[in-house]
């Protein structure tokens, strides 16, 4: 997720990154002390006024640099707002960026000056440059006058059809503040809404559902059919985007899922089987599982795709990431976000601050969580007091018979803290802590006891009031503790410290007969000058004492119930009247008068000591209501999980296959259309269904099927064999078409027999490939001992050569029906190759070629590789294995599996002393829309005997691994396959007209560049194009300047271009530069290439 930060900041956030850059060189001086103290900006002002209106760019586009470097410092600029709205429809790129920049701070403040440019605005909404178009909606968008939401709502849906997809991202944002200005739009946005959700872009994603959010939050259903793209496109977001899409993701699931907390549910498909358990155990515990709850796919998909996002550096994700859990998955799930929350607590205080309230309320419920992190939440002595409390609330929450004592030596330390608020929490966690732990009850009121002698009067205070709440939930023989508290109110000043000794008196007068009439007579005396709160105590205790022991204290307590009557609080006196009719029989006394001792002295309920935190739970977490518990403004509320899921076919959404899109573009559908089964069986079932074919192409690929069996036997041989159809090099080209077929047709419907025979053939070739397209369309590869000299001279070899290109499409041959797989792709082998063997199109191939490719121009061909660097990666070691060794490394070939998929050569060692038997793929754990086609089931392998398979992986241009299991006849294992990034690309050739042109095309955005330090050995032609075409499967273009070199490569599952430049400047650097749609590959392409440029 950071290196699509990294492509964002870089690329998207164009408009302000730039403005920065050219406001530093030109800023303005310092002035002097005098002047910034004394003087006034307006002298500078009416500078600034006279350079915009200046007939010069430069003296204008000064100006706007140093506004925009006044808005950056905080000052006020716009008294400028007339001089710079003149400027708005200027000619000069550079000063109407800055304008806008100026108008989108302004617009909203000065929108009468703001409207009379509005015609500007809507013909920079036509603007080539998509900046300019972004920037004209934005400014658009602020002026808040209900006249011109007719003009912002088509500005909007034409905006929302952008190619550029960072203006489609500003149409996003543009909804939410034409709503606010008019809900009335509300119906006309909602279909906005609808056809943006649909998009593609990852930078349309996260302010799409910003915009869903804030105007149709209850529309669910226009998330159906996006919800699995939203889960998949989710890593890729910015992070802004990622924290919107996970919390409305999280309300969706609560609507469509049912409830995973179920008890015999929790553990689903995770649960693992213990050391000592036997597998009829295991099986009947599985079962057991899976018939009380399986979690639906989708669920699963938005838990597993959200997990690598705790890994974020963005506090808020991985926040959002930790709710989502704690909302939506199981409670064996959940416990994973505890570490990453940790991590959060190495951040700033005001990270940490909202952190640890979302611990609080978690340790609450699920202590296990956090336990192990318990050191964690110590407090350190540079802690603000915010923090410090908090900590003090999680380690209570989290204190049980184990730790208890650890917790009670730490928190002794506390409360000789000198933050006396701290301090004071302490004591109440301490009081916490013996109420829910019996075992220490007693040491911890012995402790509090301690402290009583304290000398702050603030911690004693504190322990009084705790002390009063555990003698409340121990009501043993506590006398000599009450004793010890009533000496002690000749120096405790604090009222409810007073108060709750002299409750504690009056509660337990029986216990302390001769104490309390002492403690009533003194406080008799003081009952004037005490504060309202003991007053009323004083009144209680003098009602008790008159109830239990009325021959000591009957004049006393007429005395302060007489002082009472007059005194100035209406609280007391009345409290007063109620006691003495009460207490005091009289004529008029009514029947509660028998019941008095009953009322006073009745069985108090023990006070129930809870963490401030367990309220909250109803609140979802890491938001501004959990935060400040209370409803705010926007909330939306998680609903309850339904009893029974709903229909989750609305998810289910067509998938257009790639052929047919092909073939639309092609106007040739019909006679393309059954062809595109060879490629896959998921495919091929879907043609059969919805497609029929004409007769010539069912008997062409009837012949072709026929012709496949009996090559099958023959498969990993070079192709040999010949027809009379065509000359020698259309014969290559024709052989390698129909062992492809074969080879598809063989993995579905091969049978046991088959299996033994390509079992037989894989083994007898350890060293070559096993895949007959790179046995017959290029029929060796580079070895382990191939030299640099070799490979300079096969560099030097591939630069295309147009004159071979032109002469093979001016001998064109007359039409003849072609199928899909003649064509390799669509992508003919223009160029000579640098690999032996060449193999050039035939003229039937090149003349049915016409028009098949992506861009206007018909010469960016797939080549074969410059460069196939022959490093293995280790899949399995033999120790872990078992004996089983496996290595894998990338063919740089186009993949006989789907044109889609990436070619693996997978090579199996058996490195014991016995046979191993039947070597398999398999469970594919693959993060969604990834594929896999793995090799056929090798049925044994001999001691010391290598084989080498080839695999075909669709990697979806992502770095993700391809998780799935090795497995032998005995045992399995867990193993991964991760693409290096420059093997997710196929090289193209293309000449250096169309390089630029298309570089041309991919601008802004999908530019990235850097400068580079070039070692003194790297800045020649040869070592360069080594050194690049090693880490990245690239073509190279030719290019007439010697200091520049050009590399073209496509994406293998997209088709994306992916164009790099390396342009040596004086001295000894060089500007990198890649240009591709892939924004986040080329970021990674980039960072991966700057190293080794640099390296010696």
């Amino acid at each position: 997720m950071s290196v699509n930060n990294v492509g964002y900041n870089e690329q998207v956030g164009d408009a302000q990154p730039e403005v920065g850059q050219e406001a530093a060189p030109t800023m303005i001086p310092a002035a002097p002390a005098g002047f910034g103290l004394f003087g006034s900006d307006t002298k500078k002002n009416e500078d600034l006024k006279q350079m915009l209106e200046s007939s010069k760019d430069s003296s204008k586009l000064d100006a706007m640099k140093r506004i925009v470097e006044m808005i950056a410092r905080g000052k006020n600029a716009s008294e400028l707002f007339p001089a710079v709205v003149k400027n708005v429809a200027s000619k000069n790129i550079e000063i109407k960026k800055l304008v806008y920049v100026y108008l989108m701070r302004y617009a909203e403040e000065q929108q009468d000056l703001a409207l009379l440019s509005i015609s500007t605005f809507q013909r920079a909404l036509k603007d080539p440059n998509q900046l300019i178009r972004a920037s004209a909606l934005r400014v658009l968008s602020s002026i808040r006058v209900p006249i011109i939401v007719p003009i912002m709502m088509l500005a909007i849906k034409e905006a929302s059809a952008d190619l550029s997809p960072y203006v489609r991202k500003n149409a996003a944002h543009a909804i939410q503040k034409l709503y606010s200005l008019d809900p009335e739009q509300k119906e006309m946005l909602i279909e906005v809404i609808e056809k943006l959700l649909k998009d593609k872009s990852t930078l349309v994603a996260g302010s799409v559902v910003m915009a869903f959010e804030e105007v149709c939050p209850d529309r669910i259903d226009l998330i159906h059919k996006n919800y699995r793209k939203l889960c998949n496109l989710l890593i890729d977001v910015e992070e802004w985007g990622q924290v919107v899409i996970i919390h409305m993701l999280t309300r969706y699931a609560r609507t469509q899922f049912v409830s995973p907390w179920k008890e015999d549910g929790v553990q689903e498909e995770y649960s693992e089987k213990k050391f000592y358990e036997s597998d009829d155990e295991q099986q009947e515990k599985n079962e057991k599982v899976n018939t009380s709850y399986t979690m639906d796919p989708d669920h699963r998909l938005l838990i597993r795709n959200t997990k690598p996002l705790l890994q974020s550096r963005n506090a808020a994700v991985v926040m959002a990431v930790a709710q989502l859990y704690w909302h939506v998955a199981s409670i064996s799930e959940a416990g994973i976000v505890a570490k990453s929350l940790v991590r959060l607590l190495r951040s700033n205080r005001e990270v940490q601050y909202i952190v640890l309230q979302n611990i609080a309320t978690m340790s609450i419920q699920r202590k296990g969580m956090f336990e192990p992190y318990l050191k964690s939440f110590y407090v350190r002595s540079t802690d603000p007091t915010m923090i410090k409390t908090l900590k003090l609330e999680i380690l209570t929450s989290l204190a049980n018979e184990a730790n208890i004592s650890t917790l009670l030596r730490e928190f002794q330390t506390y409360v000789k803290s000198q933050d006396k608020q701290f301090a004071a929490a302490t004591i109440q966690a301490i009081g916490r802590c013996a109420t829910n732990i019996s075992e220490v009850t007693d040491t911890c009121l012995n402790g509090l006891v301690c402290l009583l002698s304290n000398r702050d009067e603030i911690v004693v205070a504190e322990s009084v009031v705790v002390i009063k709440k555990l003698l409340q939930t121990q009501p043993a023989h506590h006398g000599e503790i009450i004793k010890r508290m009533a000496k002690l109110l000749n120096n405790i000043t604090v009222p409810v410290a007073r108060a709750s000794i002299l409750w504690l008196t009056g509660e337990y007068c029986e216990r302390v007969p001769k104490i309390a009439p002492d403690v009533l007579r003194k406080m008799a005396k003081s009952f004037t000058a005490e504060d309202d709160l003991v007053k009323l105590q004083i009144l209680n205790l003098g009602a008790k004492l008159y109830l239990t022991n009325s021959k000591q204290t009957k004049l006393l307590t007429q005395y302060i119930l007489n002082l009472g009557k007059y005194d100035q609080s209406y609280d007391i006196r009345d409290r007063t009247r109620f006691i003495r009719q009460l207490i005091v029989p009289n004529e008029k006394s009514g029947a509660l008068s028998k019941y008095a001792k009953k009322i006073f002295l009745a069985q108090k309920p023990a006070p129930l000591l809870e963490s401030p935190f367990k309220d909250r739970e109803h609140f979802q977490l890491g938001t501004l209501s959990y935060t400040l518990n209370m409803k705010a403004n926007g909330y939306l509320e998680l609903s309850d999980w339904p009893e029974i899921a709903p229909d989750p076919s609305v998810r289910n959404v067509e998938v257009i296959e790639s052929t047919k899109e092909w073939t639309s573009i092609l106007g040739k559908a019909k006679k393309e259309k059954p062809v595109a089964k060879f490629y896959s069986e998921s495919e091929e079932e879907s043609d059969d269904s919805s497609s029929s074919s004409d007769s010539a192409s069912d008997s062409d690929s009837e012949q072709e099927k026929k012709e496949g069996g009996e090559s099958s036997g023959a498969e990993s041989s070079s192709s040999s064999s010949s027809e009379s159809e065509s000359d020698g090099q259309c014969k290559s080209k024709r052989k390698a078409a129909r062992q492809r077929t074969a080879v598809t047709k063989r993995d579905s419907e091969e049978t046991e027999e088959n299996k033994v025979k390509s079992k037989k053939e894989l083994s007898s070739s350890n060293s070559g490939s096993s895949s007959s397209e790179e046995d017959s369309a290029d029929s060796s590869s580079q070895t382990d001992s191939e030299s640099d000299s070799e490979f300079k001279k096969s560099t030097s070899a591939s630069l295309p050569s147009k004159k071979e290109e032109k002469n093979l499409q001016e001998k064109r041959a007359p039409p003849k029906e072609v199928s899909l797989l003649d064509l390799d792709d669509f992508n003919p082998v223009s160029a000579p190759q640098t690999l032996p063997n060449v193999t050039l199109l035939c003229p039937t191939s090149a003349s049915d070629l016409e028009g098949l490719s992506l861009s206007s121009s018909s010469v960016i061909d797939v080549s074969t590789p410059v460069f196939v660097p022959m490093k293995t990666h280790e899949l399995l070691h033999r120790i872990n294995g078992k004996g089983l060794a496996a290595h894998y490394h990338f063919s740089r070939q186009p993949c006989i599996y789907g044109d889609r998929m990436v070619s693996v050569q997978v090579t199996l060692s058996n490195t014991t002393e016995q046979k191993i038997e039947n070597i398999h793929v398999g469970e594919k754990k693959l993060p969604s829309a990834l594929r896999m086609h793995v090799f056929n089931s090798i049925e044994s392998l001999e001691p010391g005997e290598s084989i080498t398979t080839s695999m075909g992986i669709d990697f979806c241009d992502s770095t993700q691994a391809a998780n799935f299991q090795l497995c032998t006849k005995d045992d399995q294992f867990n193993v991964n396959i991760q693409p290096p990034i420059g093997e997710l690309l196929l090289p193209v050739t293309m000449s250096e007209k169309d390089f630029e042109r298309e570089k041309g095309r991919l601008t802004g955005m999908n530019e990235t560049s850097t400068m580079v330090t070039v070692a003194p050995q790297n800045s020649t032609r040869l070592v360069i194009l080594q050194k690049v075409v090693n880490i990245a499967n690239l073509g190279v273009v030719p290019s007439g300047e010697d200091n520049i070199h050009r590399f073209a490569a496509k994406t293998v599952h997209s088709g994306s271009l992916m164009l790099v430049t390396v342009e040596l400047k004086e001295g000894s650097t060089a500007q990198l530069i890649i240009n591709t749609e892939k924004m986040v590959i080329g970021s990674i392409l980039l960072r991966e290439l700057k190293p080794v440029l640099s390296q010696g």
